[in-house]
């Protein structure tokens, strides 16, 4: 029962095969055609809930999407609380939005005042090391899926997966 979980989105290219138009767009910051894989991951980076859109949706439109699905289950995450959410996601309106629709606090991870070159971010390190994790599984380092519905069923399948070898 997590406190706090963080949400973010990654953009990823499309198999050559992939022929549903109204699923399917381009990312205009990274210049990637596919979809965008929205997830939200608990402290210890496991998957709570994902949500697949065409890669040009706005990632505060996607996270709406992702807050609204994981509302509908609202009851088995009494504690969730507070969300760590990177720089894509900010702005005041959106998180008062967020606040006043679905009760949930989003804290935006920034990185420390006079910051040059990379450093891990603690915070947000946790949700990346969850997109790390889905990288070494075939099926989800590319879109081959027709539906974006079978996409996000993948992504808990890769998730039982890495739960199964951590049990064994």
């Amino acid at each position: 029962m997590p406190k706090t979980s963080q949400t973010r989105s990654q953009s990823t290219k499309i198999a050559s095969r992939l022929a549903s138009p109204e699923a399917v767009g381009i990312d205009g910051n990274k210049f990637v055609n596919g979809r965008k894989r929205h997830i939200l991951v608990d402290t210890l980076g496991l998957l709570l809930i994902v949500v697949v859109t065409a890669a040009n949706l706005d990632d505060r439109k996607g996270a709406t999407m992702l807050l609204e699905k994981i509302n509908q289950i609202r009851d088995r995450f009494p504690r969730l609380s507070t969300i760590w959410v990177d720089r894509g996601y900010s702005g005041k309106a959106f998180i008062l939005a967020i606040l006043h629709t679905f009760y949930w606090c989003l804290q935006v991870v920034v990185p420390p005042v006079g910051q040059k070159g990379f450093v891990v971010q603690q915070k947000r390190w946790v949700v990346e090391r969850t997109f790390a994790w889905f990288s070494r599984f075939r099926r989800l380092t590319r879109e081959y899926e027709l539906l974006p519905e079978t996409s996000e069923a993948f992504f808990y399948v890769g998730m039982i997966q890495i739960l199964l070898k951590r049990l064994a």
